[in-house]
């Protein structure tokens, strides 16, 4: 896909008509109070739009929507052959109004259209048609039993669910999750987050005009106490996956158990370390992979490589590379291409990470090693060095902030790796195969990669252990396992006359 110029990207932001009220049994509708919230453009602070602000009430409806959408069958026992096709049709109306959902995304976020248009979008489209593709080639099982009996094991929807998506990501996270779940003939509800409703209402009017039925996607907005947590609580929603902070996770596990102990999955946040050992080779391609983890999406990413452990025989030269790549990372209009960090999603994010960024260096704050300024909701790529025990170490800031930390050896680079209340993602950079697959299999992170940045592709399981997270996993086939449930189903054979063996 070819990037167009910031004329022509503000010419289609110019014309673009916003989705604003909640999308209900097939058909766009306001929240049942009347009200509505502003959702702002992170780089100019201007209202886009006024957006229906739903409450327990509008839940309740969708819910109810959904449920009698699921119990009639018109998606969950419809063949797998045409989900599989409406499915596909969707991804590929996203990939013809890929301009305006990227231009959309951009607007509502501050990412920068440069990834929404290279990444985000591609990948939205990529995913869905994986999880799509995958419908009738998941077999079930027939486990072995006596001459007179035949154990099926089958899966079957689990339901009802509720999709509460993060702001980082909010059109990929929605595939992420939409995909498996209507592959598998859920009906969902859709919670996007406040501060970036837009893309997942455009989605939904195209999931219609795809074929999949009124009832089946319904997308709620509104605040989390508003609408989250009735998701949370609700009697009829058999299952949640939730992407977003550990604290807001924590409150998911507590609904579930206060309610109908609905299933949860969570992935939740990180504090990524990417080691790089004395004997890694090319740090000029080093330097590249920890610049574009630490930065990319302005470092609002919960797989960023916020936290460099470096061995010191390399840690200079490294630096000085480092630097050079984050200088190729321009700051400013989301919607000029040419600019690789867009502005954070809303002034109290920006007030947090910038709070990271200042600090009393006599009482042995960190020590600023480049960039360091912040300033109308954008954060300038930013390197410290900082004491093991500095919040800046210790805390996700969920910002283009780089801690770089020095060790003497393996061991002490693996034990400050885990030195982490997170596991979600890890990196290992050595030309010593054995170091890098015993590193790999000592961090404790839910994906580790070696000699480079990233988070595998849409075949791989991703997820985190400890505080990232809980029951199950986001892409691969193990993606579909958080929207089915096993079911046995035993036949007896035996003739009336024969003795059954159980």
């Amino acid at each position: 896909m070819s990037l167009l110029t910031t004329d022509e990207y503000k010419a289609i932001a110019a014309g673009l008509t916003f989705p604003t009220q909640a999308f209900i049994d097939g058909s766009f509708r306001p929240a049942i109070s009347g009200k509505t919230f502003d959702t702002l453009n992170p780089a100019t602070g201007a209202v886009l739009a006024k957006v229906a602000a739903c409450g327990a009430e509008d839940v309740d409806f969708a819910v109810g929507k959904a449920r009698d959408a699921f119990e009639d069958g018109r998606w969950s026992r419809l063949h797998p052959k045409a989900r599989k096709e409406a499915l596909i049709k969707l991804a590929k109306l996203i990939e013809r109004n890929a301009c305006e959902l990227a231009v959309m995304e951009s607007l509502d976020s501050g990412k920068t259209i440069y990834d929404c248009e290279l990444v985000d979008v591609p990948e939205t489209v990529n995913c869905l048609t994986w999880h799509a593709e995958l419908i009738d080639k998941i077999y079930d099982q027939v486990a072995p039993a006596s001459d007179n009996h035949i154990a099926l094991v089958v899966r079957e929807p689990v339901g009802v669910v509720g999709l509460v998506l993060p702001w980082n990501f909010p059109l990929l996270m929605l595939a992420w999750k939409i995909g498996p779940a209507l592959a598998a003939g859920c009906s969902i509800i859709v919670k996007p987050a406040l501060e970036t409703s837009l893309t997942a209402l455009r989605v939904a009017e195209l999931a219609m005009e795809a074929g999949i039925p009124a009832g089946v996607f319904n997308v709620v907005p509104g605040g989390g106490a508003e609408v989250g947590e009735p998701i949370g609580r609700h009697m009829d929603i058999d299952a949640v996956s939730f992407t977003g902070s550990t604290a807001t996770g924590r409150r998911f596990l507590q609904y579930a158990g206060e309610s109908n102990l609905k299933e949860v999955t969570l992935e939740m946040g990180g504090k990524n370390p990417a080691v790089v050992l004395d004997d890694a080779e090319n740090l000029d391609r080093v330097a590249a992979h920890i610049v574009n983890g630490a930065f990319w999406n302005m470092g609002e990413n919960c797989s960023a490589a916020s936290r460099l452990i470096v061995q010191k025989g390399v840690k200079e030269d490294l630096l000085q590379r480092i630097f050079a790549h984050a200088r190729e990372w321009p700051m400013g209009d989301p919607l000029d291409p040419v600019n690789r960090v867009g502005a954070l999603v809303s002034k109290a994010h920006f007030d947090k990470v910038a709070s990271y960024l200042s600090s009393d260096k006599k009482a042995g704050g960190p020590k600023v090693l480049m960039g360091g300024k912040a300033a109308a909701g954008f954060v300038e790529p930013t390197i410290l060095e900082a004491a093991r025990d500095a919040k800046q170490v210790r805390e996700e800031i969920f910002g283009p902030v780089l801690s770089v930390l020095t060790v003497d050896s393996f061991d002490e680079a693996i034990a400050l790796a885990n030195d982490t209340d997170y596991g979600l993602a890890a990196s290992i950079f050595t030309a010593n195969v054995k170091k890098a697959i015993r590193g790999a299999r000592a961090i404790r992170a839910g994906t580790v990669t070696v000699n480079s940045f990233g988070e595998g592709d849409i075949s791989t399981p991703f997820g985190g252990f400890k505080q990232s997270g809980f029951g199950g996993r986001d892409n691969g086939i193990h993606a579909h396992d958080q929207y089915t449930q096993i079911k046995t189903i035993w036949v007896d054979l035996a003739d009336d006359g024969d003795e059954a063996v159980a």
